[in-house]
């Protein structure tokens, strides 16, 4: 058997491939805590920072509220934990206009491991019409730890 051993590359942030809509121009987002030194725009807008992280611990929501109704084909979401094992569990909900109750879109764990597992990233397709909002809810440890939410990246395309 012919083998040889290579030199592992430096990891490098993940471009995400696709047109993703510009939230800056297009919505407004709600918050339910926001650390100063990490705010939402650094999760949400490319190349502003490492990420959103929460001020205070226990779940959190992010709502993105559209100045007028789209087309949502898919919702690419990071989050990172290197320090602390807890398993978090995240949900996404929309709302579409002329409605006043949300629909539910996925729940998903994951289990965070320093010495293993460290980022998760979902990449989810979907064919919405007409949303006028769209949640993220973070619960960072089922176990009711005083862990802080955080976010890498959430882009909606």
């Amino acid at each position: 058997m012919r083998k040889q051993v290579i030199a592992r590359e430096p990891r490098r942030e993940s471009h995400v491939e696709g047109s993703f809509l510009d939230l800056e121009r297009l919505a407004r987002v709600e918050i339910t805590s926001e650390d100063p030194a990490h705010p939402i725009e650094s999760a949400l807008v490319p190349g502003r920072g490492d990420g959103w992280r929460a001020a205070e611990p226990g779940p959190q929501k992010v709502r993105i509220l559209f100045d007028e109704p789209q087309r949502i084909r898919r919702v690419h979401v990071v989050f990172e934990e290197a320090h602390a094992e807890r398993t978090q569990e995240f949900a996404l909900s929309w709302a579409a206009a002329g409605e006043t109750a949300s629909r539910f879109l996925v729940r998903q764990q994951y289990t965070f491991s320093p010495g293993g597992s460290t980022r998760q990233v979902e990449d989810y397709t979907f064919d919405l019409q007409g949303a006028t909002a769209l949640e993220l809810e973070v619960v960072p440890d089922i176990g009711g730890g005083g862990t802080h939410a955080s976010l890498v990246s959430l882009r909606v395309g």
